[in-house]
C-alpha cells in the first residue's frame, strides 16, 4: 500500500510533483497556493503526499481544517430552531473538520486516469481517519467532488463514509454559431420572448459596454464592493473572497482567467470572474451594482455577453457555479452533480451521523432543483 504523509506548504517547495499537480484541471497547483495566501487565514492548510511503492511522491492531495457548521445547508428551513438551540449550546452541530479538496470550488484527485484515481483513493481512505484523529478533527469531509469520481471514491464508502449531494454546478452546450442560434436551438419560445423583451428594455437606457481583461488589480476598488453586494444578498453563503484573491488570480493564472467588466457612462456596474479550460467556459463569481442591475436586467445581459464571447472564441460548453438556479433552469442548463463524502472519526458516533446526514442534505430544500431534467443524477450510483 502506498504511504501517505502530511506535508506543509514549505515542504512542497522540495516536492517536484507539486508543480505538476492538477495539471489537467482548470484549477491547478497555482490556484491552491493562491487560496492559502488569500482566503481564510484562520484555516489550517495542509497536504497529503502519497508515495508509491518505489518511495516517490506520485500525488499531492490538499486539505484544510476548519470548524464546520453542519446545519449551513438547511438554515433556511430550520433557522429559528437552530438559533434557539445555539443560544443555549453555542457549538451545537459545529465540529472541527478535516476537508479534502478546494476551499473555493469543487475538489479533484491528483491523478491522470481512472486507475491512478482508484489507487490514490484506496491509499487515502485507508489512513485518513487516523490522520484526522491526530489532527484533532472530529469530522472528515471530501468536499464537492464531481460525479465522475464516484467509482474511485467508492473506496471511502467501504471505510464508513456516507456520500450525499452538494449543491450542484450547472452546464449547458453552447456549440452554436451565435447567441441567437443558441436561443433558437436551446430555449423555448416563452424564454426567448422574455429575454428579447429584457434586452430591448436595457437598450433604452444609456449604452452598456463590455470589456475583457486578465488583471483586475487596476479596478479592484470598483469591482470588489459589487462582489460583496452579491455575497451579502445570498441566502446561502460559503467562502468569502478577498481583494487579494481577485488581484492575484489574474497575475498568477493569466492563461486561464478572464474578468468581464460592464460599464455604463464610464462607471462599472457589473463584473464576472471567469475561467477557461479546454473547450469549456466557467462562470465563477459575479458582482452587480443593485442600484441599476434590476432595472437593466443586468444578469441576463451579462449572461448573453459571456456566452457570445465564449462562442466567438471557440468554447463549446458553458459551466456555472451553484446557486441562483432559476435563471439557469430557463437557460436550459443541466445539473452538474458534485458530492460530499462524510464520516465521523468516532466508530460509535459515525453510525448515528449516517442516519442524520440525509436530513442535512441541502439539495432537498431547493424546490427549483427538482425541475431540472437530470435531477435524479444527484443520487445516481455512478
Amino acid at each position: 500500500m502506498d504511504q501517505v504523509e502530511l506535508y506543509t506548504r514549505s515542504d512542497l517547495s522540495k516536492c517536484p510533483r507539486w508543480s505538476r499537480a492538477f495539471a489537467k484541471q482548470r484549477k491547478d497547483h497555482r490556484y491552491y497556493e493562491l487560496l492559502e495566501d488569500a482566503i481564510h487565514p484562520e484555516f489550517t492548510y495542509g497536504y497529503f503526499a502519497i508515495r508509491d511503492s518505489a518511495g516517490n511522491i506520485c500525488a499531492v492531495q490538499p486539505f484544510f481544517i476548519l470548524e464546520q457548521d453542519l446545519l449551513v445547508g438547511v438554515s433556511q428551513r430550520w433557522g429559528t430552531l437552530v438559533d434557539r438551540l445555539r443560544s443555549i449550546f453555542p457549538r451545537f452541530m459545529r465540529l472541527r473538520t478535516l476537508m479534502v479538496g478546494c476551499v473555493a470550488g469543487e475538489g479533484h484527485l491528483d491523478a491522470a486516469d481512472e486507475k491512478s484515481c482508484c489507487s490514490l483513493a484506496r491509499s487515502l481512505a485507508a489512513c485518513i481517519t487516523e490522520h484526522a484523529r491526530n489532527l484533532r478533527a472530529s469530522l472528515i469531509v471530501l468536499k464537492e467532488f464531481p460525479a465522475r469520481y464516484r467509482t474511485s471514491l467508492s473506496q471511502f464508502l467501504v471505510r464508513g463514509f456516507t456520500r450525499l449531494p452538494s449543491l450542484p454546478m450547472t452546464r449547458v452546450s453552447i456549440d452554436y454559431p451565435s447567441f441567437n442560434d443558441y436561443m433558437m436551438g436551446a430555449l423555448n419560445s416563452a424564454t426567448r420572448t422574455k429575454l428579447r423583451r429584457k434586452f430591448r428594455a436595457a437598450e433604452k437606457a444609456p449604452k452598456i459596454e463590455m470589456s475583457v481583461i486578465r488583471d483586475a488589480t487596476p479596478i479592484i476598488d470598483d469591482i470588489y464592493p459589487l462582489y460583496v453586494s452579491v455575497y451579502n444578498r445570498s441566502k446561502l453563503r460559503f467562502e468569502k473572497l478577498t481583494q487579494e484573491y481577485f488581484c492575484n488570480l489574474g497575475r498568477l493564472i493569466p492563461d486561464k482567467v478572464r474578468f468581464f467588466v460592464w460599464r455604463q457612462n464610464g462607471k462599472i456596474i457589473g463584473f464576472s470572474e471567469c475561467m477557461i479550460h479546454e473547450a469549456a467556459f466557467y462562470a465563477e463569481y459575479i458582482g452587480l451594482d443593485y442600484e441599476v442591475a434590476l432595472d437593466l436586467h443586468l444578469y441576463h445581459l451579462m449572461y448573453r455577453d459571456m456566452v457570445s464571447w465564449a462562442i466567438t472564441n471557440g468554447y463549446k460548453e458553458f459551466r456555472s457555479s451553484g446557486l441562483n438556479y432559476d435563471p439557469k433552469l430557463h437557460f436550459r442548463h443541466l445539473l452538474d452533480p458534485i458530492d460530499l463524502y462524510v464520516r465521523h472519526t468516532s466508530r460509535i458516533v459515525n453510525p448515528a451521523l449516517k442516519l442524520l446526514l440525509p436530513l442535512l442534505d441541502p439539495t432537498k430544500y431547493d424546490a427549483t432543483l427538482r425541475k431540472f431534467a437530470n435531477y435524479k443524477e444527484l443520487w445516481a450510483s455512478e
